[in-house]
C-alpha cells in the first residue's frame, strides 16, 4: 500500500538521537552513528520526529510501504523496556553500590572568613573577606536525570534549575546564581523535557521547595527548560516563588 512514511537522509544525519527520543513507536534507532528506520511497520507516518531534527535529515514522503502495525509496535516497546531493565541491572551489579557517580551527597563549604578591624583603638568593625575562585556547589549529583527526588539536600531548598550552557557563558555563575542554592542542570535541546517535567513534579511534591530560579540561554531551544519547570508547578499544583534569567550567547544577562 502507498502511504506516508519517513525518509532519513543519512548524509545529513549528525547522530544526535533526538528523533529516537521523539518517536513514541520506537521505530528509529542509531546504527553506526546514524538514524535508521528499523521497519516500515513501526512507523505510523505522523512525523513526530521531524521537528526534532536539527539538520533536516528527515522528511515525510509517500511510497509503497507495509501497513503500520500497532500490535507489533507494542510488542517491540515491551521487549525494549525489558532489555533496558536487564542492561541497567547488569551494569549496577558490577559495582557494589551501583554507579558511584549517582550517590547523593551534601557538599560542605567553608564559611567566609571575617576580619575584626580596630579603628582608633576603640571600635571593632567586622569585614567579610570574599573567597575567590570558590565553588558554590552544595550537592552531588547535579544532572536533573540523576538526582534522587527524596535526597536530603532537597528538603526546603531554594532551587537553581539551569540549562547547562549557562555556566560556561556567564563568568560569575557560581557567585551570582549558585550561592546558597541547590543546583540542577540539564540540556533542554538534547534531553527529554517531558521527563524533566515529571521529575520536577516529584521533587516539588516531596520536598517543600521554597523557590525556583531558572537560568536559560537566549537561544529558542532553551525555552524547553522553562516549560518543564512551569509545567511541573502547574501539574503538581505547587506554585513557589519563581525567577527567570536569560543569558546571551555573549555571556550577558538580558
Amino acid at each position: 500500500m502507498k502511504r506516508n512514511i519517513i525518509k532519513i537522509h543519512e548524509e545529513k544525519c549528525n547522530g544526535c538521537g533526538l528523533c529516537v527520543t521523539a518517536c513514541h513507536e520506537r521505530a528509529i534507532e542509531l546504527v553506526n552513528g546514524k538514524a535508521k528506520l528499523i521497519s516500515d511497520i513501526y512507523c505510523d507516518g505522523l512525523g513526530d520526529c521531524l521537528p526534532n531534527c536539527p539538520t533536516d535529515a528527515i522528511e515525510m514522503i509517500q511510497r509503497e510501504a507495509e501497513e503500520y502495525d500497532d500490535d507489533a509496535v507494542q510488542a517491540r516497546i515491551k521487549q525494549l523496556e525489558q532489555d533496558e531493565k536487564v542492561t541497567g541491572k547488569e551494569v549496577a551489579e558490577k559495582l557494589p553500590c551501583g554507579c558511584p557517580g549517582t550517590v547523593a551527597k551534601v557538599i560542605e563549604r567553608p564559611k567566609q572568613s571575617v576580619l575584626n578591624l580596630t579603628v582608633g583603638g576603640k571600635a571593632t568593625v567586622k569585614e567579610t573577606v570574599s573567597m575567590k575562585n570558590t565553588s558554590e556547589l552544595r550537592q552531588w549529583p547535579i544532572q536533573i536525570a540523576l538526582v534522587n527526588t527524596v535526597a536530603s539536600y532537597l528538603k526546603g531548598a531554594d532551587l537553581l534549575i539551569a540549562a547547562d550552557c549557562t555556566a560556561y557563558a556567564y563568568g560569575s555563575f557560581h557567585q551570582d546564581f549558585m550561592k546558597d542554592k541547590i543546583t540542577l542542570i540539564g540540556c533542554p535541546k538534547l534531553d527529554d523535557n517531558k521527563f524533566y517535567e515529571e521529575k520536577l513534579v516529584e521533587i516539588l511534591s516531596k520536598n517543600e521547595i521554597k523557590s525556583i530560579t531558572v537560568v536559560r540561554m537566549e537561544v529558542p531551544c532553551c525555552s524547553g527548560i522553562v516549560g518543564a519547570v512551569k509545567g511541573a508547578m502547574l501539574k503538581s499544583g505547587i506554585i513557589v516563588n519563581y525567577k527567570e534569567v536569560t543569558i546571551s550567547t555573549g555571556g550577558q544577562i538580558i
